[in-house]
Protein backbone atom coordinates (compact mmCIF):
# COMPACT_ATOMS: atom_id res chain seq x y z
CA UNK A 1 0.00 0.00 0.00
CA UNK A 2 1.30 3.85 -0.52
CA UNK A 3 2.09 5.34 2.34
CA UNK A 4 3.20 9.10 3.11
CA UNK A 5 6.95 9.70 4.17
CA UNK A 6 5.01 11.90 7.09
CA UNK A 7 2.81 8.81 8.32
CA UNK A 8 5.92 6.30 8.34
CA UNK A 9 7.52 8.50 10.60
CA UNK A 10 5.11 9.33 12.65
CA UNK A 11 3.87 5.65 12.63
CA UNK A 12 7.69 5.16 13.17
CA UNK A 13 8.32 7.60 16.15
CA UNK A 14 5.20 6.23 17.90
CA UNK A 15 6.16 2.42 18.27
CA UNK A 16 9.71 3.53 19.69
CA UNK A 17 8.15 5.80 22.31
CA UNK A 18 5.74 2.88 23.05
CA UNK A 19 8.57 0.63 23.48
CA UNK A 20 10.61 2.36 25.50
CA UNK A 21 12.31 5.29 23.82
CA UNK A 22 12.23 8.92 24.44
CA UNK A 23 10.69 11.52 22.14
CA UNK A 24 13.33 13.02 21.41
CA UNK A 25 15.51 9.85 20.73
CA UNK A 26 12.38 8.18 18.98
CA UNK A 27 12.04 11.26 16.68
CA UNK A 28 15.72 11.38 15.60
CA UNK A 29 15.71 7.92 14.94
CA UNK A 30 12.26 8.22 12.97
CA UNK A 31 13.97 10.35 10.90
CA UNK A 32 16.62 8.32 9.32
CA UNK A 33 14.08 5.71 8.55
CA UNK A 34 12.04 8.38 6.99
CA UNK A 35 14.83 9.54 5.01
CA UNK A 36 15.93 5.88 3.97
CA UNK A 37 12.17 5.14 2.98
CA UNK A 38 12.11 7.88 0.39
CA UNK A 39 15.80 7.02 -0.51
CA UNK A 40 14.44 3.59 -1.45
CA UNK A 41 16.83 2.47 0.88
CA UNK A 42 14.11 -0.39 2.31
CA UNK A 43 16.84 -2.17 4.15
CA UNK A 44 17.54 0.76 6.00
CA UNK A 45 14.12 1.87 7.13
CA UNK A 46 11.37 0.31 8.36
CA UNK A 47 12.77 -2.94 7.72
CA UNK A 48 14.43 -2.12 11.01
CA UNK A 49 11.74 -0.95 13.40
CA UNK A 50 10.74 -4.21 14.57
CA UNK A 51 13.94 -4.87 15.91
CA UNK A 52 14.23 -1.85 17.19
CA UNK A 53 11.55 -2.12 19.45
CA UNK A 54 11.77 -5.57 20.45
CA UNK A 55 15.49 -4.53 21.61
CA UNK A 56 14.22 -1.61 23.56
CA UNK A 57 11.65 -3.76 25.34
CA UNK A 58 14.49 -6.57 26.18
CA UNK A 59 16.98 -3.85 27.10
CA UNK A 60 19.78 -4.10 24.54
CA UNK A 61 19.36 -1.07 23.48
CA UNK A 62 18.55 2.42 25.97
CA UNK A 63 16.16 4.25 24.29
CA UNK A 64 16.75 7.47 26.98
CA UNK A 65 20.37 7.13 26.98
CA UNK A 66 21.99 11.06 26.54
CA UNK A 67 25.17 10.92 25.13
CA UNK A 68 27.94 12.94 26.00
CA UNK A 69 30.43 15.05 23.75
CA UNK A 70 33.90 15.44 24.59
CA UNK A 71 36.24 17.85 23.02
CA UNK A 72 39.80 17.90 24.31
CA UNK A 73 41.91 18.94 21.32
CA UNK A 74 40.85 20.87 18.41
CA UNK A 75 39.01 19.40 15.48
CA UNK A 76 38.64 16.00 17.63
CA UNK A 77 34.66 15.85 18.54
CA UNK A 78 34.05 12.80 20.37
CA UNK A 79 30.36 11.64 21.45
CA UNK A 80 29.78 8.67 23.67
CA UNK A 81 26.64 7.32 23.00
CA UNK A 82 26.36 5.46 26.13
CA UNK A 83 25.06 2.21 24.56
CA UNK A 84 21.92 4.31 22.88
CA UNK A 85 21.22 4.77 19.51
CA UNK A 86 23.34 5.89 16.92
CA UNK A 87 20.98 8.89 15.26
CA UNK A 88 20.92 10.91 18.79
CA UNK A 89 24.15 10.82 18.97
CA UNK A 90 25.38 11.88 16.52
CA UNK A 91 22.81 14.51 16.71
CA UNK A 92 24.77 15.59 19.64
CA UNK A 93 28.01 16.14 18.44
CA UNK A 94 26.96 17.48 14.95
CA UNK A 95 27.05 21.08 16.07
CA UNK A 96 30.55 21.17 17.58
CA UNK A 97 32.12 18.81 14.94
CA UNK A 98 30.66 21.10 12.22
CA UNK A 99 31.98 24.57 13.68
CA UNK A 100 35.60 22.19 14.24
CA UNK A 101 36.03 21.63 10.88
CA UNK A 102 35.22 25.65 9.65
CA UNK A 103 37.41 26.76 12.46
CA UNK A 104 40.26 24.25 11.42
CA UNK A 105 39.95 23.31 8.34
CA UNK A 106 39.60 19.69 8.49
CA UNK A 107 37.73 17.49 11.59
CA UNK A 108 36.73 14.69 12.80
CA UNK A 109 33.71 13.32 14.51
CA UNK A 110 33.89 9.22 16.52
CA UNK A 111 30.88 8.65 17.39
CA UNK A 112 31.12 6.04 20.24
CA UNK A 113 29.25 3.12 22.14
CA UNK A 114 26.24 2.88 20.05
CA UNK A 115 23.52 0.96 18.50
CA UNK A 116 23.65 0.05 15.02
CA UNK A 117 23.85 3.00 12.45
CA UNK A 118 22.23 1.64 9.95
CA UNK A 119 22.75 3.93 6.36
CA UNK A 120 25.88 5.75 7.31
CA UNK A 121 25.12 7.87 4.04
CA UNK A 122 22.45 9.43 6.11
CA UNK A 123 25.08 11.13 8.52
CA UNK A 124 27.39 12.11 5.92
CA UNK A 125 24.49 14.11 3.67
CA UNK A 126 23.34 16.11 6.46
CA UNK A 127 27.52 16.80 6.98
CA UNK A 128 27.31 17.68 3.14
CA UNK A 129 24.27 20.08 3.42
CA UNK A 130 26.02 21.76 6.43
CA UNK A 131 28.85 22.90 3.41
CA UNK A 132 31.29 20.22 4.13
CA UNK A 133 32.77 17.09 2.18
CA UNK A 134 32.42 14.03 4.61
CA UNK A 135 33.80 10.66 4.96
CA UNK A 136 31.94 8.23 7.19
CA UNK A 137 32.36 4.51 7.80
CA UNK A 138 31.00 2.00 10.82
CA UNK A 139 31.51 -1.98 10.95
CA UNK A 140 29.08 -5.17 11.84
CA UNK A 141 28.59 -8.11 13.05
CA UNK A 142 31.31 -10.67 11.00
CA UNK A 143 29.82 -11.80 8.01
CA UNK A 144 33.33 -11.71 5.20
CA UNK A 145 36.07 -13.95 5.18
CA UNK A 146 39.09 -12.80 4.04
CA UNK A 147 39.93 -13.76 0.42
CA UNK A 148 41.05 -17.98 0.05
CA UNK A 149 39.16 -18.08 3.31
CA UNK A 150 35.55 -19.31 5.10
CA UNK A 151 35.38 -18.38 7.98
CA UNK A 152 34.05 -14.76 8.80
CA UNK A 153 36.51 -11.89 9.99
CA UNK A 154 34.62 -8.52 8.92
CA UNK A 155 31.44 -7.10 9.23
CA UNK A 156 29.85 -5.76 6.25
CA UNK A 157 31.89 -2.29 7.25
CA UNK A 158 29.63 0.14 5.06
CA UNK A 159 31.24 3.19 4.33
CA UNK A 160 29.75 6.75 2.82
CA UNK A 161 31.37 9.42 1.22
CA UNK A 162 28.93 13.23 0.53
CA UNK A 163 30.56 16.25 -1.35
CA UNK A 164 28.67 19.94 -0.74
CA UNK A 165 27.42 21.50 -3.99
CA UNK A 166 28.25 25.03 -2.38
CA UNK A 167 24.27 25.78 -2.32
CA UNK A 168 22.90 23.40 0.69
CA UNK A 169 22.64 20.53 -1.16
CA UNK A 170 24.92 17.70 -2.29
CA UNK A 171 26.48 17.51 -5.64
CA UNK A 172 27.05 13.53 -5.21
CA UNK A 173 27.61 10.79 -2.63
CA UNK A 174 27.31 7.43 -1.94
CA UNK A 175 27.19 4.91 0.43
CA UNK A 176 28.57 1.17 0.18
CA UNK A 177 28.94 -1.81 2.04
CA UNK A 178 32.97 -3.21 1.27
CA UNK A 179 30.93 -6.73 1.33
CA UNK A 180 29.51 -7.81 -2.30
CA UNK A 181 25.78 -6.42 -1.46
CA UNK A 182 24.33 -5.52 2.10
CA UNK A 183 23.32 -8.35 4.55
CA UNK A 184 20.09 -7.41 4.22
CA UNK A 185 19.60 -8.27 0.28
CA UNK A 186 20.49 -11.61 1.19
CA UNK A 187 18.35 -11.81 4.08
CA UNK A 188 15.68 -10.81 2.06
CA UNK A 189 15.75 -13.21 -0.19
CA UNK A 190 16.07 -15.90 1.90
CA UNK A 191 12.80 -14.52 2.80
CA UNK A 192 11.54 -14.16 -0.19
CA UNK A 193 12.77 -17.94 -1.27
CA UNK A 194 15.03 -16.24 -3.87
CA UNK A 195 18.32 -17.31 -4.87
CA UNK A 196 20.71 -14.78 -4.98
CA UNK A 197 23.39 -14.33 -7.71
CA UNK A 198 27.37 -16.23 -7.64
CA UNK A 199 29.64 -13.75 -6.04
CA UNK A 200 27.54 -12.77 -3.68
CA UNK A 201 28.63 -15.47 -1.15
CA UNK A 202 29.81 -18.77 -0.15
CA UNK A 203 28.70 -21.64 2.02
CA UNK A 204 30.62 -23.44 4.91
CA UNK A 205 32.93 -25.08 2.81
CA UNK A 206 33.74 -22.11 0.91
CA UNK A 207 32.18 -22.96 -2.28
CA UNK A 208 30.56 -20.34 -4.26
CA UNK A 209 26.80 -20.84 -3.51
CA UNK A 210 23.36 -19.44 -4.86
CA UNK A 211 21.34 -20.13 -1.69
CA UNK A 212 20.87 -17.45 0.70
CA UNK A 213 20.36 -19.93 3.44
CA UNK A 214 23.67 -21.03 2.88
CA UNK A 215 25.08 -17.47 2.66
CA UNK A 216 23.77 -16.87 6.12
CA UNK A 217 25.48 -19.72 7.59
CA UNK A 218 28.72 -19.83 5.65
CA UNK A 219 30.31 -15.68 4.59
CA UNK A 220 29.73 -13.05 2.63
CA UNK A 221 32.79 -12.34 -0.28
CA UNK A 222 34.20 -8.81 -0.65
CA UNK A 223 33.39 -6.70 -3.24
CA UNK A 224 36.14 -6.37 -5.30
CA UNK A 225 38.41 -9.30 -3.94
CA UNK A 226 41.39 -7.76 -2.22
CA UNK A 227 40.52 -4.18 -2.60
CA UNK A 228 37.47 -4.54 -0.71
CA UNK A 229 38.93 -6.65 1.89
CA UNK A 230 41.30 -4.20 2.15
CA UNK A 231 38.46 -1.18 2.35
CA UNK A 232 36.91 -3.25 4.73
CA UNK A 233 40.04 -3.85 7.09
CA UNK A 234 40.07 0.55 7.25
CA UNK A 235 36.58 0.61 8.07
CA UNK A 236 37.44 -1.79 11.04
CA UNK A 237 40.26 0.59 11.98
CA UNK A 238 38.74 4.14 12.26
CA UNK A 239 34.97 2.78 13.32
CA UNK A 240 36.48 0.20 15.65
CA UNK A 241 40.19 0.86 16.63
CA UNK A 242 39.43 4.40 17.15
CA UNK A 243 35.98 4.69 18.57
CA UNK A 244 36.56 1.51 21.46
CA UNK A 245 33.60 -0.14 19.40
CA UNK A 246 33.55 -3.75 19.17
CA UNK A 247 35.64 -5.35 16.38
CA UNK A 248 33.61 -6.90 14.04
CA UNK A 249 33.80 -10.95 15.40
CA UNK A 250 33.28 -9.65 18.58
CA UNK A 251 29.49 -8.22 17.60
CA UNK A 252 26.26 -10.07 18.07
CA UNK A 253 23.74 -10.76 16.11
CA UNK A 254 22.55 -6.67 15.01
CA UNK A 255 18.78 -7.91 14.76
CA UNK A 256 18.44 -10.55 18.05
CA UNK A 257 16.07 -9.45 20.54
CA UNK A 258 17.93 -11.23 23.39
CA UNK A 259 21.44 -10.15 23.77
CA UNK A 260 24.60 -7.81 24.85
CA UNK A 261 24.21 -4.21 22.95
CA UNK A 262 25.80 -3.55 19.65
CA UNK A 263 28.89 -1.42 21.63
CA UNK A 264 29.46 -0.19 17.48
CA UNK A 265 31.13 3.08 16.88
CA UNK A 266 31.13 5.25 13.81
CA UNK A 267 34.22 7.96 12.47
CA UNK A 268 33.53 10.57 10.19
CA UNK A 269 35.81 12.88 8.86
CA UNK A 270 35.18 16.20 7.90
CA UNK A 271 36.84 18.78 5.39
CA UNK A 272 35.42 22.84 4.68
CA UNK A 273 36.27 23.94 0.94
CA UNK A 274 36.80 27.06 1.63
CA UNK A 275 39.90 26.30 4.08
CA UNK A 276 41.31 24.81 0.34
CA UNK A 277 40.30 25.98 -2.98
CA UNK A 278 36.97 26.66 -2.00
CA UNK A 279 34.47 27.82 -4.85
CA UNK A 280 36.60 25.63 -7.27
CA UNK A 281 35.21 22.63 -6.11
CA UNK A 282 32.32 23.57 -6.80
CA UNK A 283 33.18 24.47 -10.14
CA UNK A 284 34.68 21.11 -10.53
CA UNK A 285 31.41 19.31 -9.45
CA UNK A 286 29.29 21.29 -11.85
CA UNK A 287 31.62 20.58 -14.79
CA UNK A 288 31.25 16.49 -13.43
CA UNK A 289 27.82 17.01 -13.32
CA UNK A 290 27.40 18.74 -16.87
CA UNK A 291 29.39 15.95 -18.70
CA UNK A 292 27.81 13.13 -17.23
CA UNK A 293 24.58 14.35 -17.60
CA UNK A 294 24.70 14.47 -21.49
CA UNK A 295 24.68 10.75 -21.04
CA UNK A 296 20.89 10.09 -20.75
CA UNK A 297 21.62 7.05 -18.71
CA UNK A 298 24.40 8.14 -16.48
CA UNK A 299 24.46 10.16 -13.35
CA UNK A 300 26.67 10.78 -10.37
CA UNK A 301 26.27 8.39 -7.65
CA UNK A 302 23.65 10.32 -5.32
CA UNK A 303 22.46 13.13 -8.09
CA UNK A 304 19.20 14.17 -8.89
CA UNK A 305 17.83 11.63 -6.56
CA UNK A 306 13.72 11.47 -7.30
CA UNK A 307 12.32 11.20 -3.60
CA UNK A 308 9.44 9.15 -2.80
CA UNK A 309 6.70 9.83 -1.53
CA UNK A 310 4.51 8.11 -1.21
CA UNK A 311 5.73 4.82 -0.41
CA UNK A 312 4.95 1.50 -1.56
CA UNK A 313 5.04 -0.34 1.37
CA UNK A 314 4.38 -4.09 1.69
CA UNK A 315 0.80 -5.08 3.46
CA UNK A 316 2.43 -7.65 6.22
CA UNK A 317 5.07 -4.69 7.29
CA UNK A 318 2.37 -1.72 7.18
CA UNK A 319 0.10 -4.02 9.74
CA UNK A 320 3.39 -5.41 11.55
CA UNK A 321 3.93 -1.59 11.94
CA UNK A 322 0.47 -0.17 12.89
CA UNK A 323 0.59 -3.33 16.27
CA UNK A 324 4.08 -2.08 17.20
CA UNK A 325 2.79 2.08 17.28
CA UNK A 326 0.22 0.43 19.71
CA UNK A 327 2.73 -0.56 22.03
Amino acid sequence: MDITLDSIETTTATALVGHGASESVAASVAAAVRSAEGNGNRICGLYYVESYCLQLRSGRVDGRAEPTVTVDRPGVVRVDGRLGFAQPAFDAGFDQAVAAARTQGVAALSIEHTHTATAVGYFTERLARAGLISFGCTNASPRVAPPGGSTPLLGTNPLALAVPDGQGGIAFGFDFSTSAVALGRITMAAAAGEKIPLGWAIDDDGKPTTDPHAALTGSMLSTGGYKGFGLGLMVEVLAAGLTGGRASVDVPPLKATEGPPHDLGQFYLLVDPDAFTGERLHRLTDQLHMIVDAQPEARLPGSNRQRRDPVDVPDDLWDRMIELSRG
